[in-house]
């Protein structure tokens, strides 16, 4: 069911993964392997291996008269299935339900997949129009009564019906989805729920183009090159570039990056430059410029309490956490809020260590937030002797991914990769593998988009082309995308090490894509609640830094030595440095995010200026009881892409990124306690988890996997807010013990998917 309720901004979500089943394996009635002289691209099926999408066939003025058609095909599948004169059953109801779409599931794909990566003014204009009117199409579907009709009675009817595990979580997902959209509400609150659908749908999709306009269009001017002493030459002369493509030759200019913090900052010897490039992130689009989301935020989180109100809840949160692993907004509060005390003292205390390096240094000043990483980067280094310049020397990307996140996955699950240069891709900086299981046969498809430019959103983050699904017997078609700055032309292309954990994040929801082995689509793969998709994509970050992973990727692109393990075990033990920022700036924006989306009606509707934004805002991190004058949200309101591009996308699930985390750290000790990078146990967590989909209760799961609920004493000791226990597998040699959050590097911005 969840088919159906993909729209235009849930597809364009980011975070990592494709989260809403987006209808691109949907069915529709033309079946013939031939494109047609003169057809629409998206009215047939690819003719490609594993239906991958010809870029070189598809042009911008294919998009609208797809859609259009598409969404004609789909309602007259439908409408078949109302006008059936057999009584309803799960074939010739739930299963052409599941059926249906299938072309605009084809161009849907395609068309939000490039309106995140290589977007242009002419896909953004279609984007704005086709928003509202998918919203309404999946609300003609949804909200329709007639088929909610015979939905219902096969629900009803389920006890004496034979089905197997799957077809009866169809069956439930589909009913619970319907009543969820409001298919048991009166006709009049149909009808207004209708009206807030396309409302959001407009407005969140402005939201995102907003956002990004105010990241993408808005480079942080400097005038001279002092300015910007302590950055490579590299980044200098990027600068150069950047100024003059901006109409502004002889100055420099930094592109924000989609975070509050900027990966510039720490290297930044001039203390103006730097306060002057974090508070232009700051401040992005919230009335500082002429780029401002605020009325937007104000629209979107009116009509989101307004439609919780219409289902009887108290608040947006409540309304959209009916189908998660944590079942209610006050459990993912209670969650968050037994880190907050010590994350409190943690901060403080960071504070104080980096205010007296300052004063070593002879600076007459307290650390604001501009200086915090770049003065925890020295007591790093100096603690721990780790250079981030001379630890990317070790991390060539290409090997990153074939002698590393490939070599993982071959040793844990027998996986090959076969590199191809035939099939067309969007961009020419786009790398394409064939991917093959363990005994020799061809798994799937998988794409890698690793650099950053101005046509793509920020973060990192997963998705399909096609879904696998026994139904259609297809098989699957993912991409990942990162955005890595691109190394100047005839240098190596090398990447910090944050980089290199979030390729392997990122191939971890991949694999989850892989092994998929359902037979609806609509259950397949990544389709999993928001607070568990994010979980296998964490774990596969462990083997980033597992020894005998690292030793065959990590090797020194000048000598070809294979990093030191001295050099490891620095960045290991300097890792737990600095949770007071990086897991604060996370824990952070995930109780904003909860605070706007506890807003009742009324408390919404009374937050109707920019400035009341700006003011809630405020209020709400300042009584968190954290140190958010030094230590703000990973992103503020006004840029929080996650939680306000898309009619839903994370909103009121931003917390995900650390009940994942839990469930991770639990699971890493699982590995090491069953002695790690075996195909015994890359097998047996394949069977258990990343083969289930969205088939299974995600507890039942997890103890299927584990063995026992999980322990959140792994990630405690991770973050350094609880004492190391003797003999805790995660401080073994073995561990990862990175310490750091993965949501630093799945910021899809969505996904959509950091």
């Amino acid at each position: 069911m969840r088919i159906l309720l993909a729209t235009a901004a849930s597809l364009a979500l980011a975070g990592g993964f494709h989260g809403a089943a987006m209808a691109q394996n949907t069915t529709d009635s033309v079946t013939t392997q031939d494109h047609l002289e003169g057809a629409n691209y998206f009215e047939l099926e690819s003719t490609l291996p594993f239906k991958a999408p010809d870029f070189d066939a598809i042009s911008e003025d294919d998009y609208m008269p797809a859609f259009e058609k598409a969404m004609a095909i789909q309602k007259g599948e439908i409408q078949r299935i109302i006008d059936n004169p057999e009584p309803p059953t799960f074939e010739n109801t739930i299963v052409a339900l599941e059926k249906s779409g299938r072309m605009l599931g084809r161009v849907s794909a395609v068309f939000f997949h490039l309106t995140g990566t290589n977007t242009t003014d002419a896909l953004d204009e279609i984007n704005t129009e086709i928003s509202p009117v998918l919203a309404a199409h999946s609300d003609s579907i949804t909200l329709n009564p007639a088929l909610f009709a015979r939905v219902k009675a096969v629900y009803d009817n389920r006890a004496a019906m034979s089905m197997t595990p799957e077809d009866a979580k169809l069956l439930e997902d589909t009913y619970e989805g319907m009543v969820h959209a409001g298919a048991m509400l009166t006709d009049a609150e149909r009808e207004r729920v209708k009206e807030i659908n396309t409302e959001l749908s407009t407005v969140t999709t402005e939201f995102a183009q907003t956002a990004r306009a105010a990241m993408a269009d808005q480079p942080v001017f400097f005038d001279t090159r002092e300015e910007l002493a302590g950055l490579s030459e590299a980044d200098i002369s990027s600068a150069a570039e950047l100024a003059e493509e901006a109409g502004q030759p002889g100055k420099f200019a930094i592109a924000l990056q989609n975070t509050t913090q900027q990966p510039l900052l720490p290297s930044m010897e001039n203390r103006a430059a730097r306060e002057k490039l974090f508070m232009a992130s700051y401040h992005r689009a919230d009335g500082t410029t002429d780029i401002d989301t605020r009325e937007l935020v104000a629209k979107i989180v009116e009509l989101r309490a307004e439609k919780a109100a219409l289902f009887g809840k108290p608040d947006w949160a409540s309304y959209t956490m009916y189908d998660r692993m944590v079942e209610s907004p006050q459990a993912a509060l209670d969650f968050m809020g037994q880190m907050v005390p010590a994350l409190a003292e943690t901060q403080r205390r960071e504070a104080g260590v980096l205010n007296e390096k300052i004063a070593e240094d002879g600076g007459n000043f307290e650390v604001q937030p501009w200086d915090w990483y770049r003065y925890s980067n020295q007591i790093k280094a100096e603690r721990y002797q780790v250079d981030d310049d001379k630890v990317m020397q070790y991390f060539q990307l290409d090997k990153v991914l074939e002698d590393g996140v490939f070599y993982a996955a071959n040793k844990l699950y027998g996986l090959t990769f076969e590199k191809r240069d035939d099939l067309p891709t969007y961009h020419p900086d786009v790398w394409v593998y064939t991917v093959k299981d363990r005994d020799g046969s061809e798994l799937g498809l998988f794409y890698f988009d690793p650099f950053q430019r101005p046509s793509k959103r920020g973060g990192a983050w997963m998705s399909n082309f096609v879904d696998q699904s026994d139904l259609w017997n297809e098989k699957p078609v993912i991409y990942n995308v990162l955005n890595i700055p691109k190394a100047p032309a005839g240098e190596p292309q090398l990447v910090s090490f944050d980089w290199v954990e979030t390729a392997f994040h990122e191939f971890g929801h991949a694999l989850h894509g892989f092994f998929a082995d359902q037979t609806y689509p609509s259950l397949s793969g990544t389709a999993t609640a928001r607070d568990f998709v994010e979980y296998p994509s964490q774990v596969n970050e462990m083997w980033a830094t597992y020894p005998e992973v690292l030793q065959h990727y990590a090797k020194h692109y000048k000598t070809g030595e294979t990093i030191p393990t001295e050099l490891v075990d620095k960045i290991k033990a300097s890792s737990k440095f600095n949770q007071g920022y990086d897991f604060g700036e996370v824990l952070e924006a995930a109780l904003l995010d909860m605070k706007w989306h506890a807003l009742s009606k009324d408390e919404a509707a009374a937050i109707d200026t920019p400035e009341k934004v700006t003011a809630y805002a405020d209020r709400s991190l300042s009584e968190l009881g954290l140190e958010v004058a030094l230590v703000p949200p990973r992103y503020r309101t006004t840029y929080f892409n996650h939680i306000f591009s898309g009619p839903t996308g994370y909103s009121a699930g931003y917390y995900s990124y650390l009940w994942t985390q839990m469930l991770d750290r639990d699971s890493r000790a699982w590995f090491l306690q069953n002695g790690g990078l075996t195909r015994e146990n890359g097998d047996h967590y394949r069977e258990t988890v990343l083969s289930q989909g969205g088939t299974q209760d995600y507890g039942e799961m997890y103890r299927n996997f584990a063995g026992r609920d999980p322990d959140v004493k792994y990630m405690l000791i991770a973050l350094g807010l609880a004492e190391e226990e003797p003999g805790t597998p995660e401080q073994t040699a073995e561990g990862t013990s990175d310490g750091k959050l993965p949501a630093k590097t799945v910021d899809g911005d969505a996904p959509i998917a950091n």
